[in-house]
């Protein structure tokens, strides 16, 4: 018979499922009430709690923002690490990158606002929330090494300014979609079918020598 779980163990699993939980309802706000719409008052509520008993857990509003920015960015990476991975090397991996990034964004709108859309005033994320975000950047960088390596786009693709026309396009995409066609699934956005052309606008950007 295993050992009972000591009373720190235990205490410790219960804030941690709190946290959870209130994470996930802040979620369900924004979805509901907008980024900006998110308030200590309105989780404490949905939580059964008053709103002070939360600071036992976050500090600020800006805190949970900042939770949150993090989830984010660790998710959305793991999902377009994973497609990139998957991938051929080269405009394969950055087309499976594209693909993986849109999907996980119209899946998760309220999380993708707040990532890459910033629309709360005065929120600055934590450096080491802000991290993952570095890495994808750097996975988009060595993917289109890739292919200009092997010919499918010419050297300058490779450049930061080719990194920063695969952010434009794909963020371009995606805020059409938001804008317009918020209800809408990935696979029935009119702006979301569009990646695949954009990839091949990427390429006519930058064709091979």
């Amino acid at each position: 018979m295993p050992p009972a779980a000591a009373p720190t163990d235990r205490r410790a699993r219960r804030r941690q499922e709190t946290i959870e939980e209130i994470l996930r309802l802040a979620v369900d706000v924004m979805a509901e009430e907008g980024v900006g719409g998110l308030s200590l008052a309105a989780v404490a509520r949905r939580l059964g709690v008053q709103p002070p008993a939360l600071y036992k857990y976050f500090p600020s509003l800006s805190a949970i923002y900042d939770a949150l920015f993090r989830r984010g960015q660790q998710e959305h990476l793991g999902v377009v690490a994973a497609a990139m991975d998957a991938a051929p090397a080269g405009m394969a991996a950055v087309r499976a990158g594209m693909d993986a990034a849109g999907r996980w964004s119209v899946a998760n709108g309220p999380l993708a606002q707040l990532l890459f859309w910033r629309p709360i005033a005065g929120f600055e994320p934590q450096p080491d929330a802000f991290a993952p975000s570095v890495e994808m950047v750097a996975r988009f960088a060595a993917a289109l090494d890739d292919a200009a390596a092997q010919g499918e786009i010419g050297p300058a693709g490779a450049s930061d300014d080719g990194v920063r026309l695969i952010g434009v396009l794909l963020t371009g995409a995606l805020s059409q979609h938001m804008a317009n066609e918020p209800h809408l699934s990935f696979e029935d956005g009119v702006f979301t079918s569009m990646l695949p052309q954009l990839a091949d606008v990427f390429v006519r950007a930058y064709p091979p020598a």
